[in-house]
């Protein structure tokens, strides 16, 4: 299975680092988003999506990682603000601090793809904060 992966960033160059490393892992890059209307426009072809927080639009990336998990998207958050995920966003997988080098990067994506599969092969990236039983404590809707 080839997973379609889209890009929710909207510095210019470190989507397009991101989608290098996609291209270079075999992956399906299907577009790089600035803002939360191109993330909208592109979820329907997306099977993984790395998603910032503050985009263009504003600090919209909680709620577009939100929507994507809720069409079945396998989400993981990369932002310079962890923080402000709080305990986690139901329905995505969890949040790699930035700055990411280009090992912990493909770990990422090497680990999203066994989630998106269903798979417990892959090892998350040490930095990789996973969003486990989300429960009240979670940001809410």
């Amino acid at each position: 299975m080839t997973c379609r992966v889209l890009v929710v960033e909207d510095e210019f160059f470190v989507a397009i680092e991101i989608e290098s490393v996609l291209k270079e892992m075999g992956l399906v890059p299907v577009g790089i988003a600035p803002d939360s209307r191109k993330a909208q426009e592109l979820a329907d072809v997306a099977d993984l999506a790395f998603v910032d927080l503050n985009l263009a639009d504003g600090p919209t990336g909680i709620d577009v990682g939100r929507g994507l998990a809720d069409r079945g998207v396998t989400v993981i958050y990369m932002t310079a603000n962890p923080a402000m995920l709080g305990d986690g966003v139901p329905g995505t997988v969890g949040v790699l601090p930035k700055p990411v080098n280009d090992a912990e990067l493909r770990q990422a994506v090497h680990f999203a793809v066994h989630r998106h599969q269903k798979s417990t092969e892959a090892v998350p990236p040490e930095r990789l904060r996973l969003f486990q039983d989300l429960g009240p404590q979670a940001l809410p809707a």
